[in-house]
């Protein structure tokens, strides 16, 4: 009979150190892995992002002044571009808003209407601060 408990005290004793070194390990991953993601800092504006790249970039590739300077000329006509695309697309874009504007409005109520544009001119003027306060690119 003392044989019988003291293999039953066995199995528990390896069943609970089975758990504790489960809890263990669980607590270590979540720790390390799921918490440490939403610990990341804010999205970076883009002069911070341009920051962070030609650091990189003069550090791994040991960037000489001359090369730098060639760098950022390079990133400051890529910008130019990208914006002078941007305006050229812009009278597309805003057709195809007032399209989708309508359609919308042709299902509403009155009052659905009247809240819709209010809705809209909220979002016009979250976009306007955001472009106001360096929202494009590298």
């Amino acid at each position: 009979m003392t044989r019988n408990w003291t293999i039953a005290l066995s199995l528990s004793l390896v069943f609970v150190c089975g758990l504790a070194v489960g809890g263990f390990g669980h607590w270590l991953y979540a720790n390390n892995t799921v918490l440490a993601k939403g610990l990341k800092p804010a999205t970076k504006t883009p002069e911070e992002a341009r920051r962070v790249y030609v650091e990189e970039m003069q550090t791994r590739l040991k960037l000489n002044e001359a090369q730098s300077v060639q760098l950022n000329a390079a990133l400051d006509e890529t910008r130019a571009k990208f914006q002078a695309m941007k305006e050229r697309r812009r009278p597309e874009v805003k057709q195809i808003q007032q399209e989708q504007v309508e359609k919308i409005n042709g299902f509403l109520t009155e009052s659905q209407r009247a809240e819709y544009t209010k809705l809209r001119e909220e979002r016009e003027e979250k976009a306007k601060q955001k472009a106001a306060s360096g929202g494009g690119s590298c």
